[in-house]
């Protein structure tokens, strides 16, 4: 396309940096902002005051920033349970059933050892919180695992699968929480019974250790994939299956492992979630927003491009805009909904904005000028 004296081509990129990716994101994230502006300038809104109090509740507000760190964690654990998976070229799209299974297996180690005379009178919460965090991670990996062993022995789609495996979990949470299940809150509310508080996670200048867990995962899964033998097999099968065989790789092995990890960090998500964050510390009756946000791990799985790293910046900015969102929808009076909308935007900008991982923009000189 000729501009002046100048001609616009579209050229196929060979290779793209770390730094690259990361200012077209930065452009994205602008992009997003901007276009959403057209919401607030509707409701005659100025989108510069409406941002201001946005980020300033999320990431500078005493009462906001805690709310926007326990939501990354929980992001970010949720986003690592759907990379492992991802980069071997399977998809975990049950991040929610197994982060309910996580939950349920934190809070039956108290129901075992203690039944409904809580806290368990024979046991330190220095005992019982890592067996709560162990039955967590594990609970979520059984259910993880089911799915790996279907599409590795069977080669069983994964999405249904998981998909399936969500509305077991669901309903498992339901029937365990109602009026008579095992979980029920003593005072009949339809929701689990509470914590007692010497089992509340550990908080570190008042952050969930948690935070650590997910960042060190974080960090592990980067050097897994890029410098161990395991890494590379799971890559390999990501991006030729057939091959893989081929060279002695056992999709078997890959699709069990890879979701036996997803689903344990999954499982770890819901521990943190009904565990480890300050006013919840139950199953309560709106479990299901929690599981519906899992899914947002998805999403900054794919725009991080499945790069562990990459997806704690991702995870920080969601975790941010949902809590700021939440609160400038109360504070301007606006309609509810505009922190689902907010991202809904930035997740189609961001995802749209990948075609320029692929592809790029030169402006040169005509040849006649």
């Amino acid at each position: 396309m000729n501009i002046g004296n100048y001609q616009l081509k579209l050229e196929k990129r060979l290779t793209l940096t770390g730094w690259e990716a990361a200012i077209i994101s930065v452009l994205a994230v602008i992009f997003a902002l901007a276009l959403f502006s057209i919401i607030f300038i509707l409701t005659d809104i100025n989108p510069l005051a409406a941002y201001r109090e946005i980020f300033s509740y999320a990431f500078a507000n005493p009462y906001g920033l805690p709310l926007t760190i326990n939501r990354f964690i929980f992001l970010l654990l949720c986003t690592s349970a759907f990379i492992i998976p991802f980069r071997a070229g399977l998809w975990n799209i049950g991040m929610t059933g197994q982060l309910y299974a996580g939950a349920l297996g934190a809070f039956a180690v108290l129901f075992a050892f203690g039944g409904k005379a809580l806290p368990p009178p024979h046991l330190s919460p220095i005992t019982l919180i890592p067996l709560m965090l162990i039955a967590a991670t594990l609970s979520g990996a059984v259910l993880g695992a089911m799915a790996g062993f279907l599409k590795g022995k069977f080669n069983v789609n994964e999405i249904v699968v998981t998909m399936m495996l969500n509305f077991i979990g669901f309903w498992l949470v339901a029937q365990m929480i109602k009026e008579g299940g095992p979980f029920m809150n003593p005072g009949g509310r339809s929701e689990s019974f509470e914590l007692p508080p010497s089992v509340y996670a550990p908080l570190i200048m008042g952050i969930p250790f948690t935070i650590f867990l997910a960042l060190g995962v974080a960090v592990l899964l980067y050097f897994l994939f890029a410098k161990t033998k395991i890494g590379y097999q799971i890559k390999a099968h990501g991006h030729n299956p057939a091959a893989a065989r081929y060279a002695g790789i056992s999709t078997f092995n890959i699709s069990l492992l890879v979701f036996i990890l997803g689903g344990a960090l999954a499982g770890l998500a819901g521990y943190h979630y009904f565990a480890a964050v300050p006013g919840v510390y139950k199953i309560a009756r709106n479990y299901g927003y929690f599981g519906d946000l899992a899914f947002y791990g998805i999403i900054c799985g794919l725009i991080s491009l499945g790069n562990p790293l990459a997806a704690i910046p991702v995870a920080l900015l969601f975790g941010g805009l949902t809590t700021g969102g939440r609160f400038v929808q109360g504070k301007l009076n606006m309609s509810f909904g505009v922190d689902y909308a907010l991202l809904g935007v930035l997740m189609i900008t961001l995802v749209a904005f990948q075609f320029f991982y692929r592809f790029r923009l030169i402006l040169r000189p005509s040849k006649g000028s």
